[in-house]
């Protein structure tokens, strides 16, 4: 299963493909990482095995361009619609590397290991080119100075990151709602031809793994870190920004015949 996915994430790097068909790769993959926790979960609980541990995850994340807390607030996204809670550790304005420590069930940190630097990769990727993108169109278009159209880059770029990981956290959160609504009528899974136990998860089970995960997880991450303080949100917004990388980050389907996009424009006027 973990090659089948590091396959799909290689074609979603791929220069050769299209924004769209990375997206989709990316979202089937994060689809197999997700089905595949919850029948093993679904397996332990059957051989009366007690659950997965859960430990931590230290994910390094680059400050280059000064865009280290965007990025730290976009992944840290990602892993809260695992089912993740995460501390960050040297999160400055500074263009030095900072830790995100990511506590979940061992399933979970192993997804994230292997989608967060595929997601990173495509994330920065698409920032990069929408940015100059948008900075082009702003030199054809009003005279303004260099200074300017350097500080209109990076609020733009941190914008972008930021809607990126919001949407991609939205698409996995609605993708896990999904899993828990399937219906549970196992005559119908068969008739279907849906054998594989990564496929054919009922919905009360995925719906018990899922809560008791988060509870579980919930209840390790304050042992760990009693006295956390919050971070400081950024306070540079640029709306032009946010709505291309929300736009960017929900473009795919999930898979199961669900728009990414459903929903999106409500929850892209909220954000704003």
């Amino acid at each position: 299963m973990i090659e089948r996915v590091r396959g799909l994430l290689r074609m979603a790097e791929d220069p050769a493909v299209t924004d769209a068909e990375s997206q989709a790769f990316t979202a089937k993959a994060a689809e197999l990482m997700t089905r595949h926790a919850i029948a093993e979960a679904e397996a332990r609980a059957e051989r009366g095995e007690s659950p997965e541990s859960v430990t931590r995850l230290d994910f390094p994340v680059s400050g280059v361009g000064g865009h280290g807390k965007a990025r730290v607030k976009a992944l840290a996204g990602i892993a809260a619609a695992y089912g993740c809670q995460s501390a960050v550790r040297g999160n400055t304005s500074a263009n030095t590397e900072r830790t995100l420590i990511i506590v979940g069930t061992a399933t979970s940190l192993e997804a994230l290991r292997v989608l967060l630097p595929s997601i990173t990769m495509q994330m920065e990727a698409s920032a990069r080119f929408t940015a100059r993108d948008h900075i082009a169109n702003l030199r054809e278009l009003r005279n303004y100075d260099r200074s300017t159209l350097a500080t209109e880059r990076s609020r733009f770029y941190r914008s972008f990151v930021r809607a990126y990981g919001y949407a991609v956290a939205e698409r996995i959160k609605e993708f896990r709602a999904r899993i828990r609504e399937e219906p549970e009528d196992d005559s119908a899974a068969g008739s279907s031809g849906a054998a594989d136990g990564e496929e054919a998860a009922s919905s009360r089970g995925a719906e018990v793994v899922l809560r008791t995960d988060v509870d579980r997880v919930r209840e390790d991450f304050q042992h760990r870190f009693p006295q956390l303080k919050p971070t400081r949100p950024e306070r540079t917004h640029s709306k032009a920004g946010y709505r291309a990388g929300y736009v960017r980050g929900r473009r795919a389907e999930l898979g199961i015949g669900t728009s990414v996009g459903q929903g999106g424009n409500s929850a892209l006027s909220e954000r704003e």
